[in-house]
């Protein structure tokens, strides 16, 4: 979508907030942050608790898991992590989010890290801070508008999730056909109501846009104008995202295929590409960071209605939250202090 209209102000003139007020130790330590993860904890006990589950049964039947399935998991899950990296510099580069003092941008790999470094701070805070925080480092890097960078993530979670509404209808469609579980259904028509929605919305800023710069306060119009380029600047060589969207979906239900493989539990790739959807959707819940004991209920629920017992499901919700939660966190707490030294160095 071309953005034609007139900017009075240079990019520098967009300030990022300052690394303090984005602080991962502060924002872990906060009352805010305590009390989601306690959030996440007590979902996980009361859901056990009604389904009768024993967490012992459930981490025997997760030690018996076989390393070279859980191996690919893993391979699956960080590869995904590179195809996203890349789709991302694309809706930069769609965006012309370049650097202020020439037009290149940083490569797949130091792309990769910052994105790494956003999913990890995703997983340790609620409310997706991680998002703003990639916007942050890509600041810091390029020296680039970051309002500009924030719309450009916008763009890519407004593709995700009306990405997202699509196959889960056809993945649901291909699993249950037309006797869809109510439990199902339910999800299913809040992902494509907020699909649809979405998709609206885009329409709606890109057709109203000048209006809607109009009856911005001025004192944010500026700021608010570099959203809005970065937004539907992204929204250019579609084919190209949506192939890359698509391979990131299917490597998201290819890393729970492997998981559930790794447990000898018989799951069809459609109904584990529906499984890693939904969980997908439930970390969207902004109560607690990345949707922690939301997923993992929500998992072994879906799990129960393809045919799982409640330990399996359990065992694979963890397995996989291992894999695409918990590995996150421990990659991210070495690369944060090393890429912060050689940052701070260069």
């Amino acid at each position: 979508m071309p953005n034609d209209l007139p900017v009075e102000e240079p990019e520098s003139s967009v300030q990022s907030p300052p690394w303090s007020e984005l602080s991962i130790s502060r924002r872990l330590l906060r009352p805010r942050t305590l009390i989601s993860f306690a959030v996440a904890v007590a979902v996980v006990l009361i859901a056990f608790s009604r389904l009768h589950l024993d967490f012992g049964t459930v981490f025997d039947e997760m030690s018996r898991a076989n390393p070279f399935e859980m191996a690919l998991a893993f391979v699956t899950y960080y590869a995904s992590l590179a195809v996203r990296s890349w789709r991302w510099r694309y809706l930069l580069e769609n965006a012309k989010v370049v650097p202020a003092d020439g037009p290149e941008r940083p490569s797949v790999p130091h792309i990769y890290s910052i994105f790494v470094l956003s999913w990890f701070v995703n997983c340790l805070v609620p409310a997706k801070l991680g998002d703003a925080y990639r916007g942050y480092l890509l600041k810091q890097r390029q020296q680039s508008s970051f309002a500009a960078a924030l719309g450009t993530i916008v763009a890519e979670r407004l593709i995700d999730l009306m990405s997202l509404a699509l196959l889960l209808l056809v993945s649901g469609l291909l699993v249950f056909g037309e006797h869809i579980p109510a439990q199902a259904s339910g999800w299913m028509e809040l992902a494509i109501g907020l699909g649809v929605a979405l998709f609206i919305g885009v329409l709606v800023a890109y057709r109203f846009r000048a209006h809607l710069r109009g009856i911005v306060p001025e004192r944010i119009k500026h700021h608010y104008i570099r959203v809005e380029e970065g937004l539907l600047g992204s929204f250019r060589r579609i084919p190209i995202l949506a192939g890359l969207t698509l391979v990131i979906w299917s490597m998201e239900g290819l890393r729970l295929y492997f998981v559930t493989l790794s447990v000898s539990a018989h799951i069809s790739v459609p109904a584990a590409l529906f499984v890693a959807l939904l969980a997908s959707l439930l970390t969207v819940i902004p109560f607690t960071p990345a949707g922690l004991g939301f997923v993992e209920v929500g998992t072994v629920g879906v799990l129960a209605l393809l045919g799982a017992t409640h330990a399996t499901g359990a065992s694979i919700a963890f397995l996989d939250r291992l894999v695409a939660y918990w590995s996150v966190i421990l990659v991210g707490a070495v690369l944060y202090p090393v890429m912060r030294i050689r940052w701070r160095k260069s």
